[in-house]
């Protein structure tokens, strides 16, 4: 069992406690459902596929009014698109293509929180093809390249190796 399930079990475990008369347990299977995180290696990528000519109407009807027909943000949301070579600037532009170091995240950030009023609504097709429409926007993809389980971890992100290790002996490597 995962670190995430079992801390997941463990907490659930004690609020469906007695003491409070209410609820249950989750069952096994809803444990699984909750365990949905991504890993950089892609682990964890669902069945699907897509390209970014695909996500075009969807981005155009569920992102573009947050995010900007280009990616380049509104005021009150963050760009998706630009940004590549400021982070050394007085004013780095933190986007997809310029600071994230793994592709996978972008899959695993647009399934659990977009769009914004209705997360987790889209199909696993609709966000491999939203994922190739911001590594598109990015210059990181053509718009014809089919983005899955195989290919999306193998994209280079351009600040892949722009992290530090954290040298403390008590954190994971």
């Amino acid at each position: 069992m995962s670190r995430l399930l079992f801390l997941l079990a463990a907490c659930t475990l004690l609020a469906q406690s007695p003491k409070y008369h209410v609820g249950r347990a989750p069952t096994p299977e809803e444990l699984r459902d909750w365990n949905i995180s991504i890993g950089p290696d892609g682990k964890g990528l669902p069945e699907g596929r897509g390209t970014a000519l695909q996500a075009r109407d969807t981005y155009a009807n569920r992102c573009v009014k947050c995010h900007g027909e280009k990616g380049q943000g509104r005021e009150d949301a963050p760009a998706l698109a630009g940004g590549q070579g400021t982070l050394k600037s007085p004013k780095p532009l933190k986007t997809v293509g310029s600071y994230w170091p793994y592709a996978t995240t972008i899959y695993d950030y647009i399934s659990r929180a977009m769009p914004f009023d209705r997360p987790g609504t889209l199909t696993n097709d609709q966000v491999y093809s939203l994922t190739a429409y911001v590594l598109y926007l990015n210059g990181l993809v053509k718009d014809t390249d089919v983005i899955d389980a195989h290919t999306l971890p193998k994209i280079q992100m351009p600040n892949r190796n722009g992290f530090v290790p954290d040298p403390r002996p008590d954190v994971h490597k």
